[in-house]
């Protein structure tokens, strides 16, 4: 099968490979895709560059947990019915908290358990579908982790992000106001697209000061946190008391220090959702969500760019460079 592949970590151009590898083979319990789409992750770039001195599981490994194409072959104890099925999948190089996979989604082919290959929603095509798994199902749980959100007013921090793009659409559709910032105003338009009722320039604007004016000087009930050290200070002064912090990442700063009291005389919850490492009701909770809201039209999927398997190189450069939305290999 042709696929892609590094060795070592570093850059993109220096370390991926474009070439044939033998197909992968469906242990039992286990499907068969043939890759029609690959999504790449700000995770797929950290593990492929050796983030922090982030080291290698394998050998040699196919780039990319998410994707989507179509059921190829079943292993054992998988339905011989699933043959064809058009799905998407999540986890296709494993979690944080199992071994790594080596075999990722960046080749024709991909075995991995059965149930991380759900069914596509009808109506949306496979470079959509392979910007799901991680963002959409991280931004669902860092919206609904704690409850409804019906009446509440929640921040978005960079809103125009592929997690919290879906985090404004289903934070809006869940009936809470949402504001987010951003850095200009064409990502000021695509969060307001996926249904923010305010938009904050944090580059230009005092965020902490504009976030409390607009709510009467209340505050947010939840902030959904893209970067927890970069933006603790501005949200120790706009969550309100009890609120609740979901955090997806910390780029910037991966060992933030608390400022404890400005947190616990609030009393504010805080949150740490991990995409590789969901509880196995809330991704389902997710994957029901994504499938209504696909069915009723009201899903919002940003293909960033697409390029072929020959190309990907190229695309992990384009993904670095902060594009909007899901950077897309095509395998065909």
């Amino acid at each position: 099968m042709r696929a892609a592949w590094y060795r070592s970590t570093g850059p993109a151009a220096s370390v991926l490979t474009v070439g044939d590898l033998p197909a992968p083979k469906p242990a039992p319990g286990e499907v068969l895709v043939r890759m029609r789409a690959s999504g790449i992750n700000p995770a797929d770039l950290k593990r492929r560059a050796g983030w922090r001195g982030m080291g290698m599981d394998h050998d040699l490994v196919v780039p990319h947990s998410d994707g989507a194409g179509e059921i190829a072959a079943v292993g054992d104890g998988v339905p011989a019915e699933r043959i064809g099925q058009p799905v998407w999948l999540w986890n296709a190089q494993g979690g944080y908290n199992e071994p790594g996979r080596s075999l990722g989604t960046a080749a024709e082919f991909c075995a991995l358990p059965a149930a991380q290959a759900v069914p596509l929603p009808d109506g949306l095509t496979f470079a959509e579908g392979a910007c799901l798994g991680v963002p959409a199902l991280t931004a669902h749980r860092a919206v609904f982790a704690d409850g409804p959100v019906a009446g509440q007013t929640i921040l978005v921090a960079g809103a125009a992000g592929a997690v919290a793009h879906f985090a404004v659409q289903f934070a809006a559709q869940g009936g809470a106001g949402v504001i987010g910032t951003v850095s200009g105003e064409t990502k000021a338009r695509h969060a307001r697209d996926a249904g923010a009722a305010e938009t904050i320039n944090y580059r230009e604007e005092d965020v902490a000061a504009r976030v409390l004016a607009l709510t009467d000087g209340a505050g947010v009930d939840r902030i959904i946190e893209v970067d927890f050290a970069a933006n603790l200070a501005i949200d120790c002064e706009v969550i309100k008391p009890n609120g609740m912090i979901a955090s997806y990442s910390s780029t910037s700063d991966p060992e933030p220090v608390l400022p404890y009291y400005a947190l616990a005389f609030k009393g504010v919850n805080v949150r740490f959702v991990q995409g590789f490492n969901l509880p196995n009701d809330a991704r389902q909770a997710g994957i029901e969500a994504i499938d209504r809201l696909a069915a009723g039209g009201l899903l919002q999927i940003a293909v960033a760019e697409r390029f072929p398997l020959d190309r990907i190189a190229s695309a992990h450069e384009a993904a670095e460079t902060g594009a909007i939305g899901t950077v897309v290999v095509e395998i065909d």
